[in-house]
């Protein structure tokens, strides 16, 4: 198996407004953002080499789903606090400083409940490990999961599910309404409302939005632009490429960087209007190898997949 390699057709060139200005931010729409995902893990399941770990992972964003239209109130920023935020280019909501509620936690029980029917030995394991735990010690997988410090002693698969939790609690503050609004932060490349690295981009379609090019959040689901053909880690226009697995539609390509040999993936609604910022970044996983193996890294995480751990989840 091998991809195809283009280079960057809009180098040096700015982008495009469709018309009306959109937004530069847009909050996760609560009802369709793991719903959504959940159905497009189960779609790109059906005939996947890894449609076991898909439909899995199709489980866990099910699961999210719920947990998320059942959240309790919590707390917020003030209004003092989200105008210093503001005034001050700074996430209101920092996955790295912020107080976090424990509700994270009762999500973290419901998506291990709800595991346990028919999951494999290996995947119980792992749910037994997490039942396990005290609070002392899922707080601290917490923490090393928001510091993308994936080898973090004793993690044993837990990783990945202690990702999902905490995905539904910060979505959870980031659509909320006082939330709405936020600006671009001075960092491309840093999440404006809870300060994470994107898991991918994506290429959007519709009036407002068409061809923008915007960020997903790893950790919020949050969106933010940023001007297409442009490396999402340093900035460079002139020395990108694309690479997608040959013979595919290309709805999913990595953005490569000669400058400083970083890649984050793209998912094209132009080609697939299904696609999904994390679905479809695991269900790709081949070209992640491939393009690692051609010498570039990868700038941000999917903290959904984390090598050496969710093999056993």
């Amino acid at each position: 198996m091998s991809f195809d390699t283009t280079q960057n057709p809009l180098a040096g060139v700015g982008q495009i407004n469709p018309g009306e200005k959109p937004a530069d931010v847009h909050p996760p729409v609560r009802p369709a953002v793991f719903a959504d995902r959940a159905r497009r893990f189960d779609a790109l399941a059906a005939g996947h080499a890894l449609g076991d770990y898909l439909r899995l992972l199709g489980r866990i964003s099910a699961l999210q789903h719920e947990c998320l239209r059942d959240h309790p109130a919590v707390a917020l920023p003030t209004a003092d606090a989200l105008a210093r935020a503001l005034e001050f280019s700074m996430p209101p909501v920092p996955v790295t400083g912020w107080p976090r509620d424990p509700a994270w936690r009762t999500h973290l029980k419901h998506i291990v409940a709800g595991l346990r029917t028919d999951a494999t030995p290996a995947v119980a394991a792992v749910l037994d490990a997490i039942d396990a735990a005290d609070e002392a010690e899922l707080e601290r997988l917490a923490d090393a999961v928001l510091a993308a410090d994936y080898a973090v002693e004793g993690a044993a698969g837990r990783l990945p599910l202690i990702a999902a939790a905490l995905q539904v609690y910060w979505t959870h503050m980031a659509c909320a309404p006082e939330l709405a609004g936020l600006k671009r932060l001075d960092v491309d490349n840093v999440c404006p409302c809870c300060g994470s690295l994107p898991v991918t981009s994506v290429l959007r379609i519709g009036y407002e939005v068409a061809n923008l090019r915007y960020l997903h959040c790893s950790i919020c689901n949050t969106e933010w632009n940023l001007t297409r053909a442009r490396c999402v880690s340093c900035g460079e226009l002139q020395k990108i490429s694309y690479r997608h697995i040959e013979g595919s539609q290309g709805s999913v390509r990595a953005e490569c960087c000669e400058a400083c040999h970083g890649y984050l993936k793209i998912v094209q609604q132009d080609k697939d209007p299904l696609v999904d910022p994390v679905a479809d970044d695991l269900a790709s996983l081949t070209l992640d190898l491939l393009v690692d193996e051609a010498g570039f890294e990868r700038t941000g995480p999917n903290p959904l997949f984390i090598p050496g751990n969710t093999g056993e989840a």
